[in-house]
Parts: structure tokens; sequence; C-alpha cells
């Protein structure tokens, strides 16, 4: 299984914006993003700080219901 890319907060979203989802509230640094078939998920963006690996992993496969590797080919596609 291949790492989760290092990304940051800011890029994240931007990659999300490009799969569909979209910012429905923002709470203070934390961007809550609703994808139209009801997925949900939370980015925190602290200035352009890079995202712990750990956090990356768990949005990729528990609230975009990815493995790593799709996300990675999506990621690739730009």
């Amino acid at each position: 299984m291949p790492n989760p890319p290092v990304i940051s907060g800011k890029n994240f979203i931007k990659i999300l914006e490009r799969m569909g989802f979209v910012v429905i509230r923002i709470n203070g640094l934390h961007h809550r993003m609703k994808h139209p078939d009801g997925r949900v998920t939370t980015v925190p963006v602290h200035k352009n700080k890079d995202l712990p690996k750990g956090l990356i992993k768990t949005i990729i496969k528990e609230d975009l219901e990815m493995e790593i590797e799709e996300f990675l080919k999506i990621l690739n596609k730009k």
C-alpha cells in the first residue's frame, strides 16, 4: 500500500473540489465539505502547513470511502 501524499489543507480542499465536494461550512480553521452523493469530511486549514499523514489517510479511507491508490490516481490527473 502506498503512503498518502504530503499535502497542505488548502491544497487538499482544492483536490476535493475537483472531485465534486463543496464547502458547506467553515468553523474557525476547519472546512466542512460535502459531496452530492452524501459523503462529508472536515479538513483543517492551518495556514499553509502540511496535514499529518495519518489524518490524510483517515480522511481518504473513512470519509472519502476510497483506497489511497484511487486517490493518488485522481491526484495525478491534474
